[in-house]
């Protein structure tokens, strides 16, 4: 256990995720109350402005600036929106700098994507919250990606956000400074059922749709993970042993929608977090979601969501205002 209070930096990218940050500071709070003594200190760092605005309008003072000197045990960085746009030369070079002393860095919500960026990620296990995870898997295909809900791999911690923080700073703690403490923070947040690191991010198939025929969601897993080039009906139907037929019944009967209306839906959601989340060409992003062609690709998206593929790429913006309405 440590002797001296160990320092946690927080380097807060603007529009970043409050509950995601919440979840990582609040349980170093709870442990000093718990405890009866300072275990952890905390410090914000911001790579630009002097108070740094979550998406929510939320505003925290940073006395620290990326690329200053101050002594830490851990950084997390927490961000939301759109990470993949974040390119601070100073702040990326910081980050390598200190992951080329060993120090035990961490992403939360969108920060593993910064990490990515700054190509500190490389040989290492990571998550990241599912909506970024597309951009991930398109923009840095070296990256061991997995969708757990939080990842300590050697000194790389990267953590899904939400309330998946809570799980993992239980294990930090219960690391340091033992599981009877940990428990005890747990329980102060109510945090009374604490998920593995390897948990789901997303509720099943089955609670998302609310369908329970086995078939019906392996089905819909072969959807998810074909997106490119989309499996014909009778694969589908070979792989889950059933008939055409019996598939189109199935998604008629339980969905309310045939197998290539589905589909194509299924494959029209990833490519608009790929917009919102990247900045892969529209024409690959069709191309790589099952699309003939750019053209055909647009009239689909404006069918489904009612505006165009281009259009998708400016409105993020405006949806992250603070105060905006979603």
């Amino acid at each position: 256990m440590p002797e001296t209070p160990q320092t946690v930096g927080l380097l807060l990218i603007p529009g970043f995720a409050l509950m995601s940050y919440a979840s990582v500071v609040e349980p170093l709070r709870a442990a000093n109350l718990l405890a009866g003594r300072e275990l952890y200190r905390w410090v914000y760092i911001t790579p630009g402005p002097a108070i740094v605005t979550a998406s929510c309008g939320a505003t925290v003072p940073c006395p620290v600036k990326a690329g200053d000197t101050v002594k830490l045990d851990f950084l997390f960085v927490c961000a939301g929106g759109n990470p993949t746009a974040f390119k601070d030369r100073t702040t990326l070079q910081w980050l390598r700098t200190l992951a080329a002393r060993g120090l035990r860095i961490g992403g939360v919500s969108g920060g593993p994507v910064i990490l990515a960026r700054a190509g500190i990620m490389d040989g290492y296990h990571m998550t990241v919250h599912w909506e970024h995870a597309p951009a991930v898997s398109e923009g840095f295909p070296n990256i061991m990606l997995t969708r757990s809900i939080y990842i300590v791999d050697r000194n790389r911690l990267t953590c899904a956000g939400g309330t998946a923080p809570l799980d993992m700073m239980h294990a930090l703690i219960a690391e340091a400074h033992g599981p009877e403490l940990a428990r005890k923070v747990s329980d102060w947040f109510m945090h009374t059922d604490i998920r593995p690191a390897q948990s789901a991010q997303r509720a099943s198939l089955t609670e998302r749709y609310g369908v329970h025929d086995d078939r019906l969601t392996a089905a819909m897993e072969l959807m998810e993970s074909h997106p490119g080039e989309p499996l014909k009906r009778s694969e589908t139907a070979r792989r889950i042993g059933l008939s055409t037929r019996q598939l189109d019944r199935l998604f008629a009967e339980k969905l309310g929608a045939s197998y290539a209306e589905h589909y194509r839906q299924t494959r029209l959601e990833r490519a608009r977090d790929l917009l919102r989340q990247s900045a892969v060409p529209i024409t690959e992003i069709a191309l790589g979601c099952g699309f003939s062609s750019a053209s055909h690709f647009s009239r689909a998206y404006r069918e489904a969501f009612g505006g165009t593929p281009a259009s998708e790429r400016k409105e993020p913006a405006q949806k992250e205002k603070p105060g905006a309405i979603s």
